[in-house]
């Protein structure tokens, strides 16, 4: 732990955006130290034909989801009936908003609404009755002379997700003050107790940079709700603690706790009938929805031409792919970026592994030079696989764009041209390192590997080719802002704490891990500590952001977010990407297959 107390952490506090115009040169700063030994400018096409080297194996496991039984999956939950049953259910949950008079029951009542994936139906009523409650002298002062933690402490957490920060409420001090006159006062394995607890343990995980009081409360709840006599306890409670501790609320997969926490809702003995109703319902209608979507998406896939002998050296992931996208943005409205970011998913996975595994140097300089000129005629000596990869991405890429000009006046193509030429920039920098035997300084790696993680391709599809994008929000796009930078970079270190072990098997020199066990001469465990220690400071980088950021693409606004939480769920127990061990499998199939009976 001293280790990790002496080490600067990266000086990103005033930091400007990597990229500062759409027009400007694409690696400034500190990637320019990185490009003046590792050029990511790409040398001139040769007229010579390239060798036939021979090419690496790999050894990754084929896809478990077959066509026909994606094709074949039942669509249950698309008929009117369904449609108009749950229009209903919302105008009672609606009428329960309004009729709730009591401040902690409406505070759990938005909480649930949460949980249970619903709050996307309500999303005025919700803030106007926050709005509301937060700007009420009265119900300040009742949770704070009450000294009601919970209460408190779930406002706090509402209010920070929903973007209201101008309540007293928010001010730690208050939060830490009413902390500290409970815990005079705490009964070991009380119930009320655990439930406040419980409550400050989730609102820790708002925190911001300069809150390390939070990391106080946070760091005693955890110690609390981990020595509870679970003999003492409820099942249920046992089972809300162990699911808290297992990993906190924000930074879980919004759609696969929702489809957990419905079943843990439905044994509450303060159960809302009409709410759980309500969430089963919308659950599966959504999930029929995205039933549809994969279909479509599986397609799409199977007639592309990317899945064939030829090109078996990459990871065939169309199912995970889509349940990324999903993870990115869940809502129906959304179907769009959906659809465009699991295609752009299962491209960045093969072109991935054509510079890891398949192409030679020479062969991802001319490929990196086809892909910033956008021309598949400067790629004509590359073998055929890199080739048909190239014309099935410009397709596809053009057929994006033009499908959303048709329907919305709008040019992209610029932005998901720009967005590849980033990436595969990135990609070349780090074959080079492989190729020259080479292990970056930590802080190298990273000012690298936060772009060809490709949290940058989600985010700016999800700004491009949403149904609020609009002139105006285009022009003003910047590649990339320091919330992209934040919620790509922690992707890039969930990703690397994930796929490590693989990693050192391939031979691959580059991950976070590695790169500063080298750099200081550390084990591999205690590499993993500082990874996860950057973890932490990075989410609250992030919910800094979030708080001063404001725009009105929806679509982004939640993608933010459900990049590091879908690359939480992705690489929590390794690669659940590359290596098939059944969990990932299972979890797709309870978010995305199955329905909630009902």
């Amino acid at each position: 732990m001293a280790l990790l107390l002496q080490l600067p952490l990266f000086p990103f506090n005033n930091m400007q955006p990597l990229y500062s115009s759409f027009s400007s040169t694409p690696f400034i700063g500190h990637r320019q130290k990185i490009s003046k030994y590792y050029p990511v400018r790409c040398l001139p096409t040769t007229n010579f034909p390239l060798s036939s080297p021979a090419r690496p194996t790999t050894n990754y496991q084929p896809t478990f989801w077959d066509y026909n039984y994606i094709q074949s999956l039942q669509i249950d939950f698309t008929e009117e009936k369904h449609i108009l049953q749950r229009d209903k259910l919302k105008e009672e949950v609606r009428y329960l908003i309004g009729q709730q008079r009591d401040l902690i029951k409406q505070l759990e009542l938005l909480d649930a609404m949460r949980r249970l994936g619903l709050d996307y139906h309500f999303n005025s009523e919700i803030k106007n009755l926050l709005n509301s409650i937060s700007s009420s002298k009265q119900n300040i002062d009742d949770l704070m002379l009450n000294n009601n933690l919970h209460g408190s402490a779930l406002l706090f957490r509402l209010l920070r997700e929903h973007g209201i920060n101008n309540a007293p409420i928010l001010r730690v001090d208050a939060l830490t003050s009413c902390f500290k006159k409970v815990r005079e006062n705490f009964k070991p394995n009380h119930q009320h107790n655990i439930k406040e607890i419980i409550s400050l343990y989730e609102a820790s995980y708002l925190a911001v940079e300069g809150e390390e009081e939070l990391d106080e409360m946070r760091e005693f709840a955890m110690e609390y709700l981990s020595h509870l006599d679970r003999s003492l306890l409820s099942q249920e409670l046992t089972e809300e603690i162990d699911h808290a501790l297992e990993l906190p609320l924000h930074w879980r997969l919004s759609r696969l706790h929702t489809r957990w926490y419905i079943d843990a809702y439905g044994k509450q003995e303060n159960v809302n009938p009409i709410l759980l109703e309500l969430a089963k319902l919308d659950f599966n209608i959504v999930q029929s929805i995205y039933k549809i979507e994969l279909k479509e998406m599986s397609r799409w896939w199977s007639n592309i031409g990317l899945v064939s002998d030829e090109i078996n050296f990459s990871r065939d992931r169309l199912v995970e792919n889509f349940s990324l996208a999903v993870g990115y943005t869940f809502q129906p409205k959304f179907w769009r970026c959906r659809k465009a970011i699991t295609k752009i998913n299962c491209f960045i996975a093969l072109i991935d592994d054509i510079y890891d595994v398949y192409g030679t140097l020479d062969e991802l300089k001319i490929f990196t030079n086809a892909i910033e000129e956008w021309n598949i005629a400067t790629a004509q000596q590359l073998p055929d696989p890199m080739k048909i990869c190239l014309a099935a991405l410009f397709s596809t890429m053009n057929d994006i764009s033009s499908s959303f000009s048709i329907e919305k006046e709008l040019d992209v193509l610029l932005y998901l041209k720009r967005m590849w030429v980033d990436i595969c920039k990135g990609f070349l920098i780090e074959a080079e390192w492989t190729y020259n035997g080479y292990t970056p300084k930590l802080i190298d790696y990273l000012e690298n590997g936060w772009v060809t993680v490709s949290g940058t391709c989600v985010l700016t599809t999800l700004y491009s080719l949403s149904d609020d994008t609009t002139v105006e929000t285009l022009k003003s796009w910047n590649f990339y802002p320091p919330i992209v930078r934040y919620s790509s970079m922690l992707f890039r270190l969930y990703n690397d704490l994930g796929t490590c072990k693989e990693e050192i098997q391939r031979g691959e020199k580059a991950n976070s891990v590695q790169c500063y066990m080298k750099e200081i001469d550390v084990s591999e465990s205690i590499a993993r500590d500082h990874t996860r220690h950057l973890v932490r400071n990075f989410w609250k980088k992030l919910n800094g952001e979030l708080i001063e950021f404001s725009t009105s693409i929806g679509s982004f606004k939640e993608g933010i977010l459900g990049v590091p939480r879908t690359a939480q769920f992705l690489y929590q127990n390794g690669d659940g990407y590359a290596i098939d061990n059944g969990k990932i499998r299972d979890q797709i199939f309870y978010m995305i297959i199955e329905p909630i009976p009902l």
